[in-house]
């Protein structure tokens, strides 16, 4: 209930997000909490222990989403960016990843860049 009303603060699973998305150059303000709540939640249906590493996976999804290559590539560097596009082109192809489902969730959320939505064929039904 405290929680509710804001007393305690943010929780940890949260707050790694947060950093996570900071450190790919997402201010965390700019996602939807539904969107952060939800990623969480997807890491946990995966059976992933919510943990830096495990934010910052999902957070480089997001972040590349939102970003583009472009932007992407000036936060994060090249070689980074290249591995983010290898799980993105993987994600087309498996269909129902954990990748997959965050970028399904990114663009349901209107978060996704449009030259993301081209270079991979993204689209919503």
């Amino acid at each position: 209930m405290f929680r509710l009303f804001g007393q305690l603060g943010r929780s940890r699973d949260l707050r790694y997000l947060d950093q996570e998305l900071r450190a790919v150059g997402v201010h965390p303000a700019l996602v939807p909490e539904a969107v952060k709540l939800t990623a969480i939640r997807l890491l946990k249906q995966e059976g992933r222990s919510i943990t830096l590493e495990s934010c910052a996976e999902a957070a480089a999804v997001l972040g590349y989403c939102m970003q583009g290559a472009t932007g992407f590539v000036e936060e994060n560097g090249l070689d980074f960016t290249r591995e983010v596009e290898q799980r993105l082109a993987d994600a087309v192809e498996a269909g129902d990843s954990l990748d997959a489902q965050l970028v399904l969730l990114a663009l349901h959320a209107g978060l996704v860049q449009p030259g993301v939505e081209e270079r991979y064929g993204f689209e919503v039904d």
